[in-house]
């Protein structure tokens, strides 16, 4: 059973900059697509980036490009998201998500609904 779990989370300033981390074991990572999604207090649950595990294909949300980036590790079997110039409005619980499309690309794959494997999460909050 695939297993995600998140870490990196914390208080910061904005401005600032953190990097999430997110472990994934139990299964062949190869095969899946993999994101990160945040939900604020009050607010849904939304994509933020996504990557497709066999060969980086990319897509990120319009409000973190530039800003936001994210990553792999094959040896480490884990994902990043390198976040900098952190803003107050980015203040929210960072999900890691996986689900086994190997042919589908993270354009096309950014509901909540599409992954079946999410992290415990980890809180992100950036004060002004």
């Amino acid at each position: 059973q695939v297993q995600l779990v998140e870490s990196g989370g914390g208080l910061v300033q904005a401005g600032a900059s953190l990097r999430l981390s997110c472990a994934f074991s139990g299964g062949d990572a190869s095969t899946y697509i993999m994101a990160w999604f945040r939900q604020a207090p009050g607010k849904e649950r939304e994509f933020v980036a996504g990557i497709r595990w066999r060969d980086d294909m990319i897509n990120y949300a319009d409000f973190v490009k530039g800003r936001f980036t994210i990553s792999k590790d094959n040896v480490k079997n884990a994902i990043y998201l390198q976040m900098n110039s952190l803003k107050p409005e980015d203040t929210a619980v960072y999900y890691c998500a996986g689900d086994r499309a190997y042919y589908v690309g993270p354009d096309l794959y950014r509901g909540v609904r599409d992954y079946d494997v999410y992290g415990q999460g980890t809180q992100v909050t950036v004060s002004s």
